[in-house]
């Protein structure tokens, strides 16, 4: 066995030697057995190894498999060593990207903190020798079966691809990534397809409106909208929903929407009643109404626009009830009176005004002056009690400080106050004569992307405290004082994990999904 002494006289013999190290064979392979040594002759051998690697290209191979099992040692240290020296091999022949890559991609899933930043930053060190050898290695665990590797290796290239200087990846390199996306895509959870997409909304070509389609057509055809709508099947409904997510940032007067827009309005908004609860506990209908009124702006041209534009009014005209007739006013049983839904009002009349705009003639035609009429009468009484609403709330925030405004309560009611804000804003609009749709205005939880999902803020008009308001505002429902805090929350763009999407993969996982999504 190679002592520490051996390797110190083989490095001396290698060292005078110079440009002529190639010719001492036998004392490098002798540094090369000595990785079955102790651990000082462990972590000398990946050193000297690592040094005059450069002067022995018929003994790389095994040079390369020696730093590799360095790198599985029980010794952290040598470990780390090994980790270090490994991209050393590549300055010398990048040839060896893909497969010190795919090394560095595997130790990924080491649980030392420290040694975890040396694997990163040595797998980082690679994009600038090759970076297309390195995605190679990358890949070629993501496309691997073990589950902790290709996790760790998705997250690693979001983060990274955002961060590497533009000249690193050129054309050819960005088409693999592409490319490999693809067919990862073909089996993966949902956490998975979230970072797939955010990889490639990192590449330079998908900074152009051609990239941006492109995107937005491979994300459509995970959604399967060629699939007939099953308000049961829960997975299917967040696929769609998270689908529309990952594409709404790409959307543009350019890159249109179209098709989720008539997905939605033909297939989900008639079966809204019937989709359930979330096992988080989320009403999936707020947020199926909350990404269409997003991707709304950017429909472009729809077929049989006026029967799209319908579905939405019909479902709206369910959430602005009409006007509670006179002798309801003393009634005591608060289940006579109707149930304001400001949440999915914003999201439904906001789609409406969007693609209203579309189709002047939906209530302005002469065959449609009864929709009219009625729908003003729902506008003015939907309208009086968000004023009184609105009213109450800029009371309850008038002088509040800024530290004072970060409560839970004072942020409650902040969105309240946009969400209401934004409904009379649209009310206005939809109430002149004839109908408007100019005003432009950011729905509610936008600037709060980051926050928690919003509860659908509802108010009963059955509290005793609403009948006197009523009364007092002209016999015109408004929400009672004090109680929005209680019902009121905010957005969560994303969420959920893999056991809400099938299981995850279908590769010994438990049984999993397997098919275009998760």
């Amino acid at each position: 066995m190679v002592t520490v002494e051996q390797l110190y006289k083989h490095f001396g013999v290698l060292a005078d030697a110079k440009d002529k190290a190639g010719e001492h064979e036998e004392e490098y392979s002798s540094i090369i057995s000595a990785v079955k040594g102790g651990s000082g002759e462990k972590r000398l051998a990946s050193q000297f190894i690592a040094r005059f690697f450069k002067f022995f290209p018929k003994q790389a191979h095994d040079a390369i498999n020696a730093l590799f099992d360095l790198c599985e040692d029980d010794n952290i240290n040598i470990r780390k060593q090994a980790i270090k020296d490994l991209t050393t091999l590549c300055k010398v022949n990048n040839d060896y990207v893909p497969k010190i890559s795919e090394a560095l991609t595997q130790l990924l899933q080491c649980d030392d903190s420290a040694e975890l930043s040396l694997v990163q930053s040595s797998l980082s060190s690679l994009f600038s020798i090759g970076a297309k050898g390195t995605l190679q290695g990358i890949y070629a665990q993501i496309m691997g079966e073990e589950d902790v590797v290709r996790e760790k290796a998705l997250k690693f290239l979001t983060v990274k691809l955002a961060t590497l200087p533009d000249e690193t990846l050129d054309k050819e390199a960005e088409d693999f990534v592409i490319a490999e996306c693809k067919k990862v895509l073909q089996d993966v959870t949902k956490d998975e397809f979230i970072d797939l997409v955010t990889i490639m909304k990192c590449l330079k070509s998908m900074n152009t409106v051609q990239g941006r389609q492109q995107l937005v057509d491979l994300i459509t055809e995970q959604a399967e909208l060629d699939q007939p709508f099953d308000a049961s099947d829960t997975d299917s409904v967040d696929r769609l929903i998270q689908c529309i997510k990952q594409c709404s940032s790409l959307f543009s007067k350019n890159v249109h929407s179209r098709a989720f827009v008539a997905y939605i309005c033909d297939n989900v908004i008639p079966a809204l009643p019937d989709l359930v609860t979330s096992e988080e506990g989320a009403d999936i209908r707020l947020d199926i109404l909350k990404v269409l009124a997003e991707i709304s702006e950017f429909a472009g041209e729809l077929e049989q626009e006026d029967t799209k534009v319908e579905k939405v009014f019909i479902r709206l005209l369910e959430y602005m009830p009409l006007p509670p007739s006179e002798e309801n006013d003393d009634l005591t049983n608060g289940t006579e009176e109707p149930k304001l839904q400001f949440s999915f009002v914003e999201c439904l009349m906001f789609t409406f005004h969007q693609l209203g705009r579309k189709c002047p003639g939906f209530l302005t035609d002469e065959n449609n002056a009864e929709r009219l009429k009625d729908f003003r009468i729902r506008l003015q009484y939907f309208a009086r009690g968000v004023q009184v609403y609105i009213k109450q709330l800029r009371a309850a925030l008038q002088g509040k400080t800024g530290e004072e405004l970060k409560t839970d309560e004072n942020k409650i009611k902040v969105v309240a106050l946009k969400i209401t804000s934004n409904i009379n804003t649209l009310i206005k609009d939809l109430f002149h004569n004839p109908p408007s749709y100019k005003s432009t205005l950011t729905l509610s939880w936008q600037p709060l992307l980051v926050s928690k999902r919003i509860t659908p803020i509802t108010f009963d008009a059955g509290d005793p405290s609403a009948k006197k308001l009523n009364r007092e505002a002209r016999q015109i429902y408004a929400p009672p004082g004090g109680k929005f805090s209680e019902k009121a929350g905010t957005y969560q763009q994303q969420g959920g994990g893999r056991g809400s999407f099938r299981g995850g993969r279908g590769r010994g996982r438990g049984g999993g999904f397997r098919g275009k999504y998760w």
